[in-house]
């Protein structure tokens, strides 16, 4: 790679503002996947990014579903070369809360960091790729370089099965990398090599037709809210985060020594931790007991309780009706279904009344940490960023990635760039320019790494796929 190192600090330097300003233009469409409001901006968001891939020489397309489209982008070198898929999702969280310094949707530079919603999660990161594969293209690497990029990953990627049934749009590749990850701390680049899976369900109880007067019904009258409440409490204990469902942990499998060895050496930081996500406190505060919990153990979690007066001030009436909504994250071998079986089976004897309603699921995913690939790419993080990373594990949930991996069956890889400071999900959301710079190297040299890998060892490419 020693030829190129020269030329990729150049054109890295030379393209920043062309980065910023793609970026800003990005931002400012507010891909909202879960609002029905924003359906035009998601198809305006489609045709940005086929325009921007087309400017930068790929064949592009988009690739229509029942909801939102996904964007395909390609560059060949030849069909005698690897072929590696870049994934990246283009739709956002909404943007409401009022702690938000400037207007979301207004880009704004701020030194070298880019503010609004989507910038880290995951606009910056595809644009990441995007400079790096006009780079590998320039080049003459020897590989052919695709991007899937979703449009419904934050909905739980309902329709990612339909992008990947279009197999001349979205031809299979021989591996992929996810760029939709966290470090977890500034000056130690992280690798995630699994997710936590995701069941999400809302628990129903209706007593009445109408919310009542206290005075008149109180003590006689069923009150739903009250019911829902001993339900949660019967689901989990909520000092200790133990989950109470029989069975509940039956699949589990705890991390080995190595991967608590890594989580560890990820530099992770109790103190850092709770001043990135602004919390008071935490139910542990022993650093691999916390890492264990947010990375490689099961929840259950409340999410709202709605139903009754819902003002401001107490009106005393009794409700007609309540709803829970409650979510489980879940770890590899645990299986949505399953686990939603044993929460109905839970509450119809706890109380029969309730109605269990799965309201989506998410498998879990067990990713490569070591192999050829693996070393390709710890090293060509070392590389960008000064620093070998660590393999860890992701606590979220990223829906197309298990349907990824049914579909093809080709190694699936982690390389996300956002830092926790950088505000997933979170208000004044920002991407920054070390980790934007930084991840163009990372990809060219992983580029680089695969074309060269096949030559020096044939026995790590996959199998051939019949395209």
């Amino acid at each position: 790679m020693s030829d190129y190192q020269s030329q990729l600090r150049t054109y890295i330097q030379d393209h920043r503002a062309s980065f910023e300003d793609l970026l800003g233009q990005m931002v400012e469409v507010p891909s909202v996947s879960s609002d029905p409001e924003h359906a035009p901006d998601m198809h305006r968001m489609a045709q940005l990014a086929v325009q921007y891939l087309e400017q930068f020489g790929a064949k592009a397309s988009i690739v229509n579903t029942s909801g939102f489209p996904s964007v395909s982008g390609e560059w060949m070198a030849g069909r005698q070369y690897p072929s590696l898929t870049i994934y990246n999702h283009l739709d956002v969280q909404p943007a409401q809360e009022p702690e938000w310094r400037q207007p979301p949707f207004a880009f704004h530079k701020d030194g070298d960091r880019y503010c609004g919603r989507g910038a880290t999660d995951d606009k910056g990161p595809a644009l990441t790729a995007l400079f790096a594969a006009k780079f590998a293209r320039e080049a003459g690497i020897p590989l052919n370089i695709r991007v899937l990029w979703e449009l419904e990953e934050e909905i739980a990627s309902p329709n990612f099965s339909e992008v990947l049934q279009n197999r001349k749009a979205v031809p299979a590749s021989d591996s992929v990398l996810v760029s939709d990850t966290i470090w977890v701390a500034k000056d130690r680049p992280a690798l995630s090599c699994g997710l936590r899976g995701l069941l999400v369900a809302k628990l129903v109880l209706r007593t009445g037709e109408t919310d009542i007067h206290s005075g008149l019904t109180g003590g006689g009258a069923r009150n739903p809210l009250a019911e829902l409440c001993e339900a949660a409490y019967s689901c989990l204990d909520a000092k200790t985060g133990r989950v109470k469902i029989p069975g509940f942990y039956d699949d589990v499998v705890p991390p080995t020594r190595t991967e608590l060895k890594n989580f560890l050496a990820s530099g992770f930081q109790v103190r850092l931790f709770k001043e990135a996500y602004q919390l008071r406190s935490l139910r542990t505060s022993d650093p691999q007991d916390l890492l264990k919990r947010i990375w490689a153990s099961p929840t259950f979690e409340v999410h709202g309780l709605a139903g009754g007066h819902m003002g401001p001030g107490v009106k005393t009436v009794v409700p007609a009706w309540g709803e829970l909504k409650v979510s489980m994250r879940l770890v590899p071998n645990q299986h949505p279904s399953k686990i939603f079986r044993l929460l109905k089976k839970h509450l119809r004897a706890r109380n029969p009344d309730i109605e269990v309603i799965n309201d989506g699921e998410l498998e879990p995913y067990r990713g490569i940490s070591d192999g050829p690939y693996a070393e390709a790419l710890q090293e060509s993080v070392a590389q960008a960023f000064g620093r070998r990373p660590v393999f860890v594990r992701e606590g979220g949930s990223i829906g197309a990635i298990a349907v990824l991996q049914r579909a093809w069956k080709v190694p699936i890889l982690f390389m996300g760039l956002s830092l926790p400071e950088h505000g997933y999900h979170a208000p004044n959301e920002y991407f920054d320019w070390r980790q934007a710079s930084g991840g163009i190297q990372a990809f060219v040299h992983y580029f680089d790494h695969l074309s060269r890998m096949r030559l020096e060892n044939p026995k790590t490419r996959s199998k051939p796929i019949t395209r």
